[in-house]
């Protein structure tokens, strides 16, 4: 069994080898030939935590696997990170397991990769304003992947708590743009491309805040319950996931269908947009929204990549079972 453990992540997986992964997977799922299993999410009733697995197989890579983990509010008190992940692959002739995974920056960094896929195959191509609502953790990791997709000139930024905002405008300044701090009305005005990463219960993004010609990714609604925009800026948009059954069980697109806004039906399957079995964008003016719930597959595609990339690296531990 290969181990390749957490603090060799950073060293051997990048944000395009990740983008790379995470692609191909969402093809492989709209050919059919790779499914997700249905996710445990689950209060333990210890430590305030929440745990769960996320698992599927890819026929065409024959990556089977699962990621368990879940999130553990009082690790930052201990000097520990909240969301806690390891993901762990099997080999899908002989059912043995194949490979011991650190899971936390993978995580980010698939999560960064889904919301770039949807801005690569949605976006408009002279999309120049990047507006980010959220500047928790994962901000800096949406931000570095989406400027991979266009010529952004400025990122506008807005988060509940402002004293926040300056880890967002220290990543605009390592990426080389312009920061603004700005209302959610105000933001709407200017982005072209906006994402949000918050784990929010309440929207935030209204639907009168949006322009036309925009693109959103939603990418922190991953639990029934949590919201991020307003159920009728999905009545307004065509609407893509990463998985319909996720997106309207514990995705954005949840509140939508129960307000009968929309059905399941008007949802497309971003999978289906990248092989070419769904049209992307329609015109200059739609409004395009991707719901990232994160499914189990975009886990295993990446922590495949990082173990194939640790055992042609030298890194990766080997113990016997």
């Amino acid at each position: 069994m290969i181990i390749v453990p957490e603090r060799e992540i950073a060293g051997l997986i990048s944000a395009e080898e990740s983008f790379e992964a995470v692609e191909a997977v969402f093809g492989a799922m709209a050919r059919g030939d790779a499914y997700n299993f249905p996710v445990i999410r689950e209060a333990i009733g210890h430590a305030d935590a929440l745990y769960g697995f996320k698992s599927g197989f890819d026929r065409a890579g024959l990556v089977l696997g699962l990621k368990s983990g879940g999130y553990w509010p009082g690790n930052a008190d201990k000097g520990l990170t909240n969301h806690q992940s390891t993901v762990v692959l099997f080999n899908a002739d002989t059912g043995q397991p194949h490979a011991l995974v650190g899971g936390n920056l993978l995580t980010a960094l698939r999560t960064a990769a889904a919301s770039a896929v949807s801005i690569r195959h949605l976006a408009r191509a002279d999309a120049r304003v990047l507006g980010m609502i959220g500047a928790g953790h994962q901000s800096a990791f949406q931000m570095r992947a989406a400027v991979r997709q266009r010529d952004f000139d400025k990122v506008v930024g807005w988060n509940l708590h402002p004293e926040m905002l300056p880890r967002l405008a220290e990543t605009a300044e390592e990426l080389g743009l312009p920061f603004e701090a700005v209302s959610l009305e105000e933001l709407g005005a200017q982005a072209d491309v906006i994402v949000t990463i918050t784990s929010s219960f309440a929207p935030s993004l209204l639907a009168a805040h949006v322009r036309p010609g925009t693109h959103i990714a939603c990418m922190g609604t991953d639990t029934k319950g949590k919201q991020e925009v307003e159920a009728a800026l999905l009545a307004r948009a065509r609407v893509f996931a990463d998985e319909i059954a996720q997106s309207v069980s514990i995705g954005e697109a949840q509140h939508a269908v129960a307000e009968g806004l929309i059905a399941e039906s008007d949802i497309t399957e971003i999978g289906k947009v990248i092989i070419g079995a769904a049209p992307g964008r329609q015109s200059a003016e739609e409004i395009t929204l991707f719901d990232g719930t994160g499914v189990g597959l975009q886990d295993l595609a990446v922590a495949a990549r990082a173990v194939e990339l640790a055992q042609a690296r030298g890194v990766a531990q080997q113990v016997e079972m």
